[in-house]
């Protein structure tokens, strides 16, 4: 592996399937968890053959170097098999979140003038009107999932175009076949953000953008041919996408897919059948196992309940929570959102491997972490070699490698994030200590000024609102007179009759009070009956409700 992080260290996305093919041969790369089993087994052989044959049927359809190729499906071996497919072919890959609507879909195809889409059958629904339109009627349409090779190994595939379905077939790609040369500072991938602001823009990154951010990651995760990891999150976020599927393949790593989206109750049986060493997950999955499998007990447990032995406990907990997810963890790393403080204490007294990390699509993504087991609670997060940190009025800005290019088709967004020096304004607020840990407050624009222009930061009160146990989500917001207000969902399991509710709620606000500081205490706290629209991070939309 140190040999493939050298070659790689100036190199390309599609240097890094053809280098990684050739390194780990018939080791499993992808494979797919269906119905309880393990399923579609691709090895990093077949991942780099069907990936030449997929650009070379790219090239086919008329695809040149520099085209957008749309990438729209849900995760299957065949997603990332498409996006090395994409870059080998010296295209630029527009990969989507499926829960994009039809509108959107076809404004950021317009946006981005996309000459190809990559799908997967069951976004065929979603397209049906879309591909009527002038622009998109001509454009091929290529369904991922129905790569199959035969005895021969040629590639089939289903297309659409003009209306019409056929099947292709791509013949065996010599493995010493040119393929599109491209710079590793030319565009690679167009990300289109899903934010908590509700402003969709194009990010545009490079190949020395994605494979820094994803090298830079390997400080804080080691992954090796014996490594096994469950992606649980959409591939078309960046954080997936580098942290979850290109910083595994460095390693040659296996992953396994779900086929379908990973609910408590689908997650845990498919850990036990799956026994990931490594899974990246957004904080609600963990806070969720803690809320509704782990709070409970330890309220009644003597021993977590007695000072003294505490540890001890937490220990012993953590050990069973290690064996209810696989047995085999050594990585959960948690990110993409504010992991809540209570969970968190529980799992580093807990001795579980968790390591935090924090970064946004335009760094692509990672800007700071922590190893496993490795750092002090409350002591802040470390920025990997080769990225700069610096506080600008409160703001967090990034420099290095891992920056963007910019916003597709926007240089006057472009120029109000990146300075003219090279700084990337983060938009989040934070502080360095005198040990260079990041602390992070949260969103510049979810700040709250108090009524004597004191700094409010609605995301820790959202915090210790969610550490409650009857609390399920918060989003505290300002009242139209100025005063603080909270709109809570209640956990089901909570069960409060509904002439306690008033009560409830009034007991929760004055709890919390309790803790805050007085220019941000809770004027009032609301009830909200259905859960909060998120992005795919998990992180509430804020503009929706404020």
């Amino acid at each position: 592996m140190k040999n493939l992080r050298e070659k790689l260290a100036n190199a390309t996305i599609a240097d890094l399937c053809l280098l990684a093919s050739a390194e780990y041969k018939d080791n499993p790369a992808f494979s797919m968890l269906i119905e309880g089993e393990i399923t579609r087994k691709v090895t990093y052989k077949q991942m780099g053959s069907r990936s030449r044959q997929l650009a070379s049927a790219l090239r086919q359809l008329g695809i040149e170097t520099g085209d957008r190729v749309l990438l729209f499906s849900d995760n299957c071996p065949e997603w990332p098999i498409s996006y090395f497919g994409i870059a080998l072919a010296g295209a630029v890959s527009v990969p989507l979140l499926t829960g994009f609507s039809a509108e959107q879909i076809q404004h950021i195809s317009e946006h981005s003038g996309v000459s190809a889409i990559c799908l997967n059958k069951d976004s065929e629904e979603k397209f049906a009107e879309i591909a009527k339109l002038p622009m998109f009627s001509k454009l091929p349409f290529i369904y991922i999932d129905t790569m199959l090779e035969d005895e021969n190994a040629n590639l089939n595939m289903t297309i659409s175009q003009n209306g019409e379905k056929k099947q292709i077939q791509v013949n065996p790609c010599n493995e010493s076949k040119d393929y599109a040369l491209r710079s590793p500072d030319d565009m690679a991938t167009i990300i289109y953000t899903s934010g908590t602001q509700g402003n969709s823009k194009g990010v545009m990154l490079s190949s020395r953008n994605i494979l820094a951010s994803s090298l830079s990651s390997l400080a804080y995760i080691t992954t090796t041919t014996k490594d096994k990891f469950l992606s649980v999150l959409p591939l078309a976020h960046s954080y997936e996408c580098s942290l979850g599927f290109l910083a595994p393949v460095f390693g040659g790593s296996s992953i396994t897919y779900l086929d379908r989206p990973p609910a408590p109750s689908v997650l845990l049986p498919a850990l036990n059948v799956v026994r990931p060493t490594a899974m990246i997950s957004v904080p609600l999955l963990i806070e969720k196992v803690y809320k509704n499998a782990l709070a409970p007990k330890l309220s009644k447990n003597k021993l977590y309940n007695f000072p003294l032995t505490r540890p001890l406990a937490a220990r012993i907990a953590g050990k069973k929570l290690i064996k209810a997810l696989g047995g085999k963890l050594k990585f959960f790393g948690v990110g993409g959102a504010p992991l809540n403080p209570e969970v968190e204490n529980f799992l580093y007294k807990a001795r579980f491997p968790f390591a935090v990390g924090y970064g946004l699509t335009e760094a692509a993504p990672l800007v700071a972490g922590n190893k496993p087991l490795n750092f002090v609670l409350g002591s802040g997060l470390s920025a990997p070699a080769g990225v700069q940190l610096k506080i600008d009025n409160g703001e967090i800005l990034v420099k290095g490698p891992n920056v963007m290019l910019g916003y597709y088709n926007d240089k006057e967004k472009t120029d109000e994030v990146i300075t003219s020096d090279g700084w990337l304004r983060t938009g989040d607020i934070g502080s360095i200590n005198a040990k260079d840990r990041l602390f992070i407050r949260g969103r510049l624009k979810a700040l709250i000024l108090g009524p004597s222009g004191e700094n409010i930061y609605p995301e820790e009160i959202e915090g210790l609102l969610g550490s409650n146990q009857i609390v399920e989500e918060a989003l505290v917001y300002l009242g139209k007179m100025g005063e603080l207000i909270a709109m809570v969902r209640i956990n089901e399991a909570a069960k409060i009759a509904t002439d306690l509710i008033d009560q409830t709620l009034e007991e929760l606000r004055v709890w919390v009070n309790k803790k805050l500081a007085a220019f941000s205490r809770l004027s009032k706290i609301e009830i909200r009956y259905e859960p909060f629209e998120k992005t795919p991070t998990m992180k509430i939309k804020r503009y929706l409700y404020v």
